[in-house]
């Protein structure tokens, strides 16, 4: 019932009817209801009358009766009570509830719900989560709560959605005041507000003082806002409070079950129970999914006061949003309450006070707490440094505070700057609203357009100190920015933020999320704003000088004056604004020029309007510039960039700046755009426009340029050409002609390996697909000729594929051509870069013989003489080729008789060599012609006919004419005979180089050829003889055949008479009668000079004068002058022409006249000398310098004539007069030299100081002399060294491995120059000496340019930061160069060495066993590394001391144990070794065979001590003694020098600490005592030597002079040790001896036991040797059937695999197959598949596995595409095993780069199954295939780690084939009563685990947009990969078993070898001897006996002999 109806009903008769429910709470009562009593018309007397006896109270009895809030009942309390109130019955005021009490209230809602119920919708989110808001109510009642608390005010909100602890829950709690139950039940009545409420109770509101930002507390409100939360948030509430001074605690349940149960059941809905109890009093709770309250109760214990509401039945989008984004709801809660966490000026991380006495002592706290293992998550909203307030506080230069003044209310106001700084805005960000634009490029219109703040309003708005998050003030009218002439930039009006502060007079909507009317209000015109300084308002005296400051302000820049009233007359209120508004503006100015850092464009190129803008008014003006200065940093036209925050990054080379507007000289900008040409530009082609921000500044040129490299090896780099046939043709193949070439395969590849068919696309976009062109081009001496032409199409499965060619026939040189075209245009060059082609040079040679030509034979032959018939053999194709062996010709002629001698092969040609035909000839000018048949067996074509002609033979004789005898001739003229030449029939002859010589006395022999004719005509040379007075002289003629060296000479005479020719000449000067001038006479004249009138006479023999004739003139020739130029006419006359002299002082001329060729002349020379000087000329005997040194060589001056020949007219003074001018010119050590042996002038100290290399112009001068000369200046001496080129910094190196990129180094003068000189050498040298660096030269000289590269191969030291340094040297002076910082990182994946543990300490007893020794394989890094093969690991034993690194060849190798269950499995055991025999030192070292190769550990030295003593003997054993009774004591003497020790069972003395005693005695070696003993010398029975560290050394035992014994007997000498400190006897020594009575018989017996002891031990060596041989032939027996067994075991595995294996098969054959497995494998490795494309820059580093998308591979294409999309913001993750590396990686890449270390992670063990199997059993046929997704990966390595990463990010996420099966299993699930995770679809459709599908958040990309996994290998690969592996080790197993075998036939030969026989001969002819002597020492035996009377009898006493110290 309503409270209205219960009091109508309660009206009886004009009394109001009253009942009290009274708790009797006295004592330990049990009963849990109260009793009700009727008090109408009572007062209190009466009812404490009613009470006594309702309660059988006594009289006296002393009690209190209160109410549920502990107010004690008086007659006015009692009267105040109404109807239906609950009372306590206590003893006392103070006592606690010892049961729980109900109070029945009514809650039904004010009547302000009708009224403003329809006001406001609650949370009109605008597409907000209001959640954050909901919690925002109760936050605000926890404020208000502890508004009064001087201490710390705690709020905490718990997120309790561990399921374990019960159902999910928020509670919030504080340590407020705490709520009666009266005030319980007020909060229970909706819209009771704090000012409803004093109608009703007396509680009048006071409102609060004011205070700073208005955090006054006050902001519960209007009795709404918390009942709202909590049922927005969940469908129940407890809330449970307790008030300061009272002991109850109150509770109070609302619920949504409650009021829909009452409803149906027709009961009051607004009524309800409030539980008062004591403290942590728990027993009412009884739900297990409540079972949480428990703890929540029990923490009220102590606590003053409290209040906690408690909500469950949460809604599960709820939960879903509070633990996804608890991030974003905490930033929002911060941002709401920020001023009341951070106090009244925020939140400024930037400021480094950190004391915290000034921050307000309020703590909001949120924890969140999941289902482990999940950790709590733990929140203080004062940690929170990204809500906006803070970022806004912390990102501000500067503030401008003001108050705004409004219907009597107050606005605190601030405005915050945010400047431009370089190439970004500082306005804050909001982080919820932040989203992948970040990397976009829409951003650059945002650039253009400068708006920091974008459309967002100005101002946020605080109501009492806590945030109204939907209202917003966009800006007032004098902040706002101005349409015109504005004193700053228009950017600067959207780079400042503000906030306002108002109290309650301001209303805001009952949910407090938006103001009423504020910005109205703020914006009305009456409203008055004042500038707060330093806390003070302006002094409003400011306002007198407004006037004129008004008039200026509003005074337009042109000269447009604003309304004169306004300037004249203004309003009070327009005076304050327009103060504000100018303060403003000087504010804005003073920020914008002391914080504003902008861009400066420097180089205006133009203006342009730009059409790639897609906004038109965005087009123009665009200003142009060259460069830009940003940051300190100037960018300039041409210079390489990188881009930052693009997608994809570009990297390239700027091509201008850019910047919008109309400027045309240098200015500043806060933003611009960079047009960027990319690179490289075969790959794009194009440009790229970004905004200047986009530019990475900390991009190195180094860095893009290998980024544009490794960009460049996309591009095709090679052709790769197989031969699919096999016989490939190797490049220069030499081939027989028609052989086939062919088929061929070609890939073009790039350089990455990679096979390519188009053209990588780049920005292009258009595929250029991409073909092979072949031809075959023949070489020639007429050109080249194409002979093939094919183009080949690329094929997925070939590649590009050519067919066999089958052309080739012609001979000569080819080259086959493999040209790369562009499918479309047959381009070979791709963006400027040629296309890869192939080119394969090779020849083909003549085939084999099949027929022959006869070769060029003279058809004319002679009789009798040997001719040759040249053959030609041919192949099929008419090619030259070699004959074939033994070829033998035949001839046939008819009518001719032929022969041959021999035939003979050279090259092609096949020769019959000395043919001969006879037979009757005609003469040499007729004859006859015959047909010569040439046969050469064996060939197709084997017969050809040769026609000859046969003349006469050789020449026989010669026949002079004419025959008289002497011949006359004259003197001058020739002698002229007819001769002919006879063959044998006197026929004349005519025969090749037939040469007839006459030979006349004094005159050179001449000749004539009778070849043609057999006859001619020999005409001597004239004959000149000196006829003396004319008488005639004789001469002598002979005639011969030069070649005919046997036919006979023929001799004649010849008689010379005088002559009348001309026969010497004269040379005259007209001028001078007396001048004759003399044959090679010299003559000096003037250089240029003209001698003339020269003449000439002519004598003949007689001397007399010859007239000159014009026939005799014509004859006359002079050297200087030309035949055509001679005048007849004067040389007639006698006359010669004029010389010319030369002009060069040097040049001597030789002049000659001569008449008839010569034969008579005259000749001189002309010297010419210098003329006048007319110039100065500079000599350099070197014209080239280097800079900094003197020019070499000489500079000689001197003066010369017009001809350039040297005056020698310089004097000695005149190098006072000289001077020398030139560029850079050190002119200080210039010198002028005199040298007076060639009257000139030397230069010195020509040097430059300066500049660049080059020709300089260097001008000396001599009074008016002048000459200028040319000097080459080259760079200076090497001065320093240059590093131009080096790998990408920070340079960081793995140990042990090399730096890819090579140092470049330049060599340099001291100028910068570069220098190419060759002999400096570079070197290169690291720093400290512990960095062994690897490279192919440590020095090497600089090249041609003066360049030095270095490759570094590897690096080698301790980790750590080294120095690579570059030091020139240069004639043994160094040049200092750069040097390199490098970090050393130590290889986590190299093992270095192996560590060896084991008890050092432990005793090494020989023969027993070693202790368990545990080796460990150490990486680089020191961390243990496994995975190894344990039959690789060894340990290494040898005697003696450690050999340095490596064991020696002696060395005993021991395998390793298996670990034990309990033992670590990342080592290697070597357990129950045993210890060497013998003891002494011994070393250790164990190895581990790796790839071939061996890692060694360190050498251990132990020492193997001796085991327990057990018995006593020699140190050498010595030979059996034979004694004998003789006198001589070498006859009596059984042991000399013999030194005994106590030893253990192998022989090694074990008794260094013992003493004691031997006693030695005589036995008989048959152990008869009662035969007879010797005794020792002094008739003694025995003797006694002391034991002294466990040994003693015996001089010498003997027997007695005639000793008793039996003669040929054996004894024993008995050695038996006494030691008391050894528990157990040790045993004694034994050492036999022969007895004998007389010397000769011992001599001869001694002789036979020391054959017998060599014997012995002879025959031991050969039996040892020998069964050797037979245990190895056993063991190698053994070993070849284990192999054999093996063998067939491999063979039959590999038929079960189809590998099909015969019983015989060689090695070879495997190899074959093998290899043809291998390529077929190598083949599926190259198939292009999906690869992963993100780079992983981490893998390999120490603790690192690597990111995730490179983790596993995925095989099937939608499900990688599907699941890569699902985790793609995980897929760049780099995975850790421990944090300290993920920690490193996060400082290195300043956070970021994500990370996850393993050591944090923790997931269930164990694989639960899918969703529809229960207890092994399927609840449910499952659609759709479904299947954890991360069952499809497919890890890479480290198969554990990688199950934790995956179940730890995709955790069970199910993939299934589409989305309605994945619909109908979610279905299936959820009706089975479980929860379903998130599903995938290989559609690309998510259904997440709430069930949410569709909408494209839930929806894959294409693949192609996507960083997907990779794709495994094919299993096919695999499976041949194990093929391969089985392959290999039975290709091992076959190897071993044919070489077990051959070991085996090996040895059974060796055994069976001569030198094997022998040594068994020569063992059984030493057991022959050997059992000679034993006979002959049998036989030598007499029977036992004693000996004469005369013997010595026994003492009976052993005597003791002193102690005896070992020598």
């Amino acid at each position: 019932m309503s409270k209205q109806h219960r009091s109508a009903s309660s009206t009886e008769e004009g009394r109001v009817r009253r009942r009290i429910c009274v708790f009797d709470r006295r004592c330990d009562n049990k009963e849990t209801t109260g009793k009700w009593l009727e008090t109408s018309g009572l007062d209190f007397n009466d009812f404490l009358h009613v009470l006594q006896q309702k309660f059988a109270m006594r009289s006296r009895e002393r009690f209190v009766l209160a109410t549920t809030d502990r107010t004690v009942l008086d007659f006015d309390k009692f009267g105040e009570l109404q109807d239906g109130s609950t009372v306590v019955l206590l003893q006392r005021e103070d006592q606690a509830l010892s049961v729980a009490t109900t109070e029945n209230i009514n809650f039904v809602p004010h009547y302000d719900t009708l009224i403003q119920g329809g006001m406001y919708e609650y949370y009109a989110t605008e597409g907000r989560n209001s959640l954050p808001y909901a919690l925002a109510e109760l936050i605000d009642n926890s404020l208000s709560a502890t508004a009064k608390s001087t201490g710390m005010r705690t709020i905490e909100i718990r997120l309790l959605f561990d399921e374990t602890l019960g159902k999910p829950a928020v509670i919030v709690l504080d340590n407020g005041c705490g709520m009666t139950p009266k005030q319980l039940k007020n909060w229970a009545v909706y819209r009771l507000s704090k000012f409803s409420r004093k109608g009703s109770e007396q509680e009048e509101y006071i409102r609060p003082e004011p205070v700073p930002r208005s955090l006054n507390s006050d902001i519960s409100y209007f009795g709404v806002g918390g009942k709202q939360a909590v049922f927005y948030i969940g469908d129940s509430t407890r809330m449970i409070s307790k008030s300061v001074g009272t002991p109850d605690v109150h509770e109070l349940v609302l619920s949504k079950e409650d009021f829909v149960r009452k409803e149906q059941n027709k009961e009051d809905v607004f009524t309800g129970t409030i539980r008062n109890r004591k403290p942590g009093d728990s027993s009412h709770v009884n739900k297990d999914d409540e079972r949480f309250l428990h703890a929540v109760i029990a923490e009220e214990s102590g606590k003053e006061s409290f209040t906690a509401v408690v909500i469950t039945g949460v809604l599960q989008e709820h939960i879903t949003f509070l633990k996804q984004d608890f991030e974003e709801w905490t930033r929002q809660l911060a941002q709401i309450y920020h001023y009341y966490i951070h106090g009244a000026n925020g939140n400024d991380i930037n400021c480094s006070s950190t004391n915290s006495h000034h921050l307000p002592k309020i703590d909001i706290q949120i924890t969140l707490r999941e289902k482990p293992p999940r950790c709590p998550r733990v929140m203080n909203l004062r940690e929170v440094e990204d809500d906006m307030q803070t970022l806004y506080i912390s990102n501000a230069a500067d503030t401008f505070e003001f108050n705004a003044e409004q219907d009597g209310g107050t606005v605190e106001g601030v405005i915050r700057y945010h400047p431009f700084l370089y190439d970004k805005e500082t306005y804050p960000k909001d982080p919820s609203a932040m989203q992948a634009s970040h990397d976009d490029d829409d951003d650059d219109d945002c650039e253009i357009s400068g708006e920091a703040r974008g459309k967002r309003s100005i101002f946020d708005c605080f109501w009492n100190g806590r945030l109204i998050p939907y209202t917003t003030v966009s800006e007032f009218d004098w902040c706002a920015r101005p349409s015109r002439d504005a004193v700053v930039p228009a950017e600067c009006y959207s780079r400042f933020s503000g906030v306002l502060f108002t109290d309650d007079r301001f209303k805001v909507s009952t949910n407090k999320l938006t103001f009423m009317d504020l910005e109205l209000k703020l914006k009305n015109k009456d409203t008055i704003f004042t500038r707060i300084a330093n806390g003070q308002e302006k002094n409003s005296s400011e306002v007198t000088s407004l006037p004129d400051q008004v008039s200026k302000s509003v005074t337009g820049s042109k000269g447009q004056a604003k309304s004169t009233s306004l300037q004249l007359h203004p309003s009070p209120i327009q005076k304050q604004r327009t103060i504000i508004q100018k303060e403003f503006t000087q504010w804005l100015k003073n920020c914008h020029t002391k914080y504003d850092k902008q861009v400066k464009f420097l180089g205006y190129e133009g203006t342009i309007t730009r059409t790639d803008v897609p906004t038109k008014k965005m087009q123009e003006p665009w200003a142009t510039f060259s460069s830009i200065e940003w940051d300190g940093k100037i960018y300039r036209k041409g210079q390489l960039v990188k881009s930052r925050k693009t997608h994809p990054l570009l990297y390239g080379s700027v091509v201008r700046f850019l910047l919008y507007g109309d400027f045309d000289r240098d200015v500043f900008a806060s933003g611009g755009q960079v047009e960027v040409a990319l690179e490289p530009r075969a790959l794009h082609d194009k440009t790229k426009t970004i905004a200047i921000s986009k530019i990475d500044k900390t991009a190195t040129d180094e860095a893009i340029k290998k980024y544009i490299d490794n960009e460049s090896l996309k591009l095709p780099e090679k052709l790769k050409v197989d031969w699919p046939e096999g016989h490939p043709w190797p490049q220069n193949a030499v081939r027989p002609a028609g052989t086939p070439l062919g088929p061929i395969k070609v890939e073009i590849v790039n350089k990455k390996g990679e096979s390519l068919s188009r053209m990588p696309l780049g920005d292009r976009g258009t595929v250029k697909k991409l073909t092979i062109v072949l031809k075959v081009i023949k070489h020639g001496p007429e050109g080249d000729q194409e002979v093939v032409n094919l183009t080949g199409q690329h094929s997925s499965k070939w590649a590009f594929w050519f067919k066999k060619i089958e052309v080739l026939t012609q001979l000569g040189k080819f080259t086959l051509f493999l040209n790369t075209v562009i499918h479309e245009s047959d381009a070979t060059v791709f963006g400027g870069k040629k296309l890869p082609s192939f080119e394969l040079m090779f020849t083909i040679k003549e085939g084999s013989a099949e027929s022959f030509l006869i070769g060029a034979v003279s058809p004319t032959l002679h009789v009798g003489v040997p001719f040759n018939i040249p053959l030609l053999i041919k192949d099929g194709y008419d090619h030259s080729v070699t004959p074939p062996p033994n070829l033998m010709p035949v001839l046939e002629c008819s009518g001719l008789d032929l022969s041959y001698e021999k035939v003979d092969c050279s090259g092609t040609m096949f020769t019959i060599r000395s043919v001969k035909a006879r037979g009757k000839v005609q003469n040499y000018q007729q004859s006859k012609t015959y047909d010569l048949n040439v046969t050469l067996p064996g060939l197709k074509k084997d017969t050809q006919t040769l026609m000859i002609s046969l003349l006469p033979g050789h020449p026989h004789s010669l026949r002079v004419m004419p025959e008289d005898n002497p011949i006359v001739v004259e003197n001058g003229n020739p002698a002229r005979f007819n001769v002919e030449i006879h063959d044998e029939a006197g026929n004349i002859t005519a025969h090749p180089k037939q040469t007839v010589r006459c030979k006349v006395q004094g005159l050179e022999p001449v000749s004539t050829d009778c070849s043609s004719t057999g006859a001619g005509q020999l005409v001597t040379q004239p004959v000149n003889l000196k006829i003396i007075k004319g008488e005639p002289q004789k001469l002598k003629v002979q005639f011969e055949i030069l070649s005919q060296k046997n036919i006979a000479m023929v001799a004649r005479e010849l008689k010379v008479v005088p002559s009348t020719r001309v026969s010497w000449m004269e040379l005259c000067s007209e001028d001078d009668e007396n001048l004759v001038l003399r044959n090679n006479e010299k003559i000096e004249w003037l250089a240029g000079g003209v001698l003339e009138n020269l003449f000439y006479r002519l004598y003949d023999e007689a001397g007399r004068e010859v007239p000159l004739t014009a026939e005799i003139a014509s004859s006359i020739k002079v050297n200087w002058r030309t035949t055509g130029d001679l005048s007849l006419e004067d040389l007639v006359k006698g006359k010669l022409p004029d010389v010319q002299v030369p002009t060069q002082v040097h040049e001597e001329r030789f002049y000659q006249v001569s008449y008839q060729n010569q034969s008579v002349s005259v000749s001189f020379n002309i010297v010419p000398r210098p003329d006048e000087p007319t110039r100065l000329k500079a000599t350099l005997s070197q014209s080239t310098v280097k800079l900094g040194e003197t020019l070499p060589g000489k500079i000689i001056l001197e003066l010369v004539d017009q001809y350039d020949n040297v005056t020698k007219t310089l004097t000695s003074t005149c190098v006072n007069h000289m001077t020398v001018e030139a560029e850079g010119l050190d002119k200080s050590a210039i010198g002028f030299v005199w040298q007076e042996s060639s009257r000139s002038v030397l230069v010195t100290g020509v040097q430059f100081q300066s500049g660049t290399p080059g020709f300089r112009e260097v001008c000396f001068t001599y009074r008016s002399f002048v000459t200028r000369v040319k000097v080459k200046v080259t760079a200076g001496a090497p001065a320093q060294l240059k590093l131009v080129s080096e790998p990408e910094k920070p340079l960081q190196v793995l140990n042990d491995r090399g730096i890819a990129t090579p140092f470049l180094i330049q060599l340099c003068d001291k100028w910068g120059n570069l220098s190419p000189d060759q002999r400096v050498v570079v070197e290169l040298t690291s720093s400290p000496a512990t960095l062994k660096v690897t490279t192919a030269y440590i020095s090497k000289p600089v090249n041609t340019e003066g360049k030095a590269s270095f490759t570094v191969n590897s690096v080698s030291g301790p980790k750590g930061y080294y120095q690579l340094m570059f030091k020139g040297s240069f004639n043994n002076k160094p040049i200092p160069g750069p040097s390199v910082n490098l970090t050393v990182i130590p290889d986590p994946n190299k093992p270095v060495s192996l560590s060896v543990e084991y008890d050092d300490k432990a005793k090494l007893p020989a023969g027993g066993k070693f202790p368990v020794f545990l080796v460990t394989v150490l990486s680089d890094e020191g961390s243990a590394m496994k995975n190894f093969n344990p039959a690789a690991a060894a340990m290494l034993l040898w005697k003696g001391v450690p050999s340095g690194t490596i064991p020696p060849q002696t060395a005993i190798e021991l395998k390793c144990s298996k670990p034990l269950e309990n033992e670590k499995k990342d080592c290697f055991y070597f357990r129950d070794k045993e210890i060497p025999e013998h003891v002494g030192k011994y070393s250790i070292q164990f190895s581990l065979r790796i790839d071939k190769k061996f890692l060694f550990s360190d050498q251990i030295t132990v020492n193997v001590v001796a085991n327990q003593p057990v018995k006593v003997g020699p140190e050498s054993q010595p030979p059996t003694p034979v004694v004998s009774y003789s006198k001589a004591i070498a006859n009596r003497t059984l042991v000399e020098n013999m030194t005994l020790r106590i030893m253990d069972s192998y022989g090694n003395p074990a008794g260094q600490d013992l003493d004691g005693k031997v006693v030695v005695s005589i036995i008989h070696s048959s152990g008869d005592s009662s035969n007879t003993l010797p005794l020792f010398e002094g008739k003694a029975k025995g003797f006694q030597f002391g034991l002294e560290e466990g040994k003693v050394h015996i001089n010498r035992l003997a027997i007695m002079e005639n000793s008793p014994g039996e003669n040929g007997s054996s004894y024993v000498l008995l050695f038996k040790p006494e030691v008391p400190m050894v528990s157990t006897p040790l045993a004694p020594f034994e050492l036999p001896f022969h007895f004998y009575n007389d010397a000769e018989n011992q001599r001869k017996i001694s002789e036979w036991s020391r054959k017998k002891d060599e014997l012995t031990d002879a025959v031991a060596k050969y039996k040892e040797t020998f069964n050797s041989y037979s245990e190895l032939l056993t063991l190698l027996t053994k070993q070849h059937l284990d192999y054999k067994t093996k063998e067939a075991m491999h063979r039959r595995e590999l038929n079960k695999r189809n590998v099909k294996i015969p019983q015989t098969v060689s090695i070879p054959d495997i190899d074959r197959l093998l290899t043809e497995k291998t390529a077929e494998a190598g083949m599926l490795l190259n198939v292009p598949r999906r690869v992963c494309s993100i780079r992983d820059h981490f893998r390999g580093q120490p603790d690192v596995l690597g990111m995730v998308g490179h983790l596993a591979y995925v095989e099937d294409d939608a499900a990688a595409t599907v699941i890569s999309w699902h985790i793609r913001g995980d897929m760049d993750c780099v995975i850790t095993t421990t944090t300290a590396a993920a920690r490193r990686i996060f400082d290195n890449t300043q956070g970021r780069q994500q990370v996850m270390a393993l050591d944090s992670v923790y997931v269930p063990p164990g694989n639960r199954p899918l969703p529809h199997i229960r207890n092994g059993h399927m609840l449910f046929d499952p659609p759709g295939n479904p299947v954890y997704a991360r069952q499809l990966l497919i890890y890479t390595k480290d198969l554990e780690s990688c199950e934790i990463v995956f179940k730890n990010i995709l955790g069970d996420t199910i993939l299934i084939d589409d989305l309605d099966s994945a619909n109908n299993y979610r279905r299936a699930v959820v009706q089975n009563k479980m929860q379903c995770p998130t599903i995938l679809t290989k559609q690309g459709d998510r259904i997440s685990s709430r069930g949410k599908f569709g909408g494209t958040q839930n929806k894959c990309p294409p693949m192609n947009t996507l960083q997907v996994f990779g794709a495994p290998l094919p299993h096919q690969y695999y499976t041949l990969q194990e093929e391969i592996d089985l392959i290999t080790q039975y290709r091992s197993v076959l190897d071993k078993t044919v070489e077990a075998a051959v070991h085996r036939d090996d040895h059974l030969k060796a055994m069976k070898s001569p030198n094997m026989l022998k040594k068994q001969q020569e063992m059984e002819e030493k057991m022959k001897r050997l059992k000679e002597i034993e006979r002959q020492l049998e036989s030598a035996s007499v029977r036992p006996g004693k000996r004469g009377p005369d013997a010595g009898e026994p003492s009976g006493i052993i005597p003791k002999r002193g102690r005896q110290r070992s020598t």
